[in-house]
Parts: C-alpha cells; sequence; structure tokens
C-alpha cells in the first residue's frame, strides 16, 4: 500500500512538472522586459551563446505597500550559455528592483550585486512599504570578501546604491 500511495505522490508531482510554463519575458511588463535584455546583452558581448532564465528570475511581491505587484528580478539562476559566472561573481548575483508607479510604468530603483537577499516579514500597518535585508560583498562594510556584511532597506519608488566606503 505504501507503494502505491508513493507512486501516486511521483506522478502527481510529475504531471505538475510537465505543466510549468516555460519562464517567457513577455509575460511580464516592458519596464520588466528592459531589465531582462540586460542578460542577453551582456551574454552577447561575452560571446557566450543563448540565455536560460530560470522559472524564479522573476519574483512578483508588493514591496512599496501601495497594492501594485512590484518585481525583483535575480539572474541567480540564468545561464548564459554554458558559462556559470556571466551574471555573478565574488560580489554576488546581479539583482535588480522595480517597483510599479502610479501611472502603471515600472521604475528600477536597484541595480546591484548581491550575495543573497531575504525580504522581511509585512509590517503591523496596512499600505507600509517591505524592508529587504541584502548579504553584500565584505567591501560594502569597510571589510573584504567573505567578511560578512548585510544592511536593509525599506522599498519605497525612490532608486537607492549601496557604497563602499
Amino acid at each position: 500500500m505504501r507503494y502505491l500511495i508513493l507512486m501516486l505522490a511521483l506522478f502527481a508531482s510529475a504531471a505538475r512538472a510537465d505543466d510549468a510554463k516555460p519562464f517567457n519575458p513577455a509575460d511580464y511588463p516592458p519596464g520588466v522586459q528592459k531589465a531582462l535584455r540586460y542578460a542577453n546583452e551582456e551574454c552577447e558581448s561575452q560571446e557566450g551563446g543563448a540565455v536560460t532564465f530560470a522559472p524564479n528570475t522573476v519574483r512578483k511581491i508588493d514591496l512599496t505597500g501601495d497594492g501594485r505587484e512590484d518585481y525583483i528580478v535575480d539572474f541567480q539562476d540564468t545561464k548564459c550559455g554554458d558559462r556559470e559566472t556571466t551574471y555573478c561573481g565574488t560580489g554576488g548575483c546581479v539583482m535588480k528592483i522595480l517597483v510599479t508607479l502610479p501611472d502603471g510604468s515600472v521604475r528600477e530603483v536597484f541595480d546591484g550585486y548581491v550575495l543573497r537577499y531575504k525580504v522581511m516579514a509585512p509590517p503591523v500597518k496596512r499600505g507600509a512599504a517591505r524592508t529587504i535585508r541584502f548579504d553584500l560583498h565584505g567591501s560594502f562594510c569597510g571589510g573584504f570578501g567573505a567578511q560578512a556584511c548585510w544592511k536593509t532597506r525599506t522599498i519605497t519608488a525612490t532608486p537607492f546604491a549601496f557604497k563602499q566606503p
């Protein structure tokens, strides 16, 4: 009986995997498509071949608290042909954050290298902006390489960048 249940579970998960929709940049607004074109331009400049986006390249989430979907574009799992380091290096991977404005357009508010990020729990106050914790290269905290370095930022429509001291 256990084997039958296991087999049914495997078949069900395989069916869901087959139904998964492939990543398509055209599914996103023009501003996000522009951010995704970066991957193609960078790969082409390195003569790397075809770009393969991971299913989780774009994350939709309301970051600003205004009820509109914003976007995190993370190139960590994006491939440029058979190259492993086109979008990532010792400072992390290229990440872009885009917020949706009241007129429906999308504005890029962050473009940088990030080792990891975590969207913090939603604030208690309704309509408040979300905060992201960024794990960065140690040089952004006055150190070097692998030294622990993290910064937090509340996401608004105002562009920001992390600077090395």
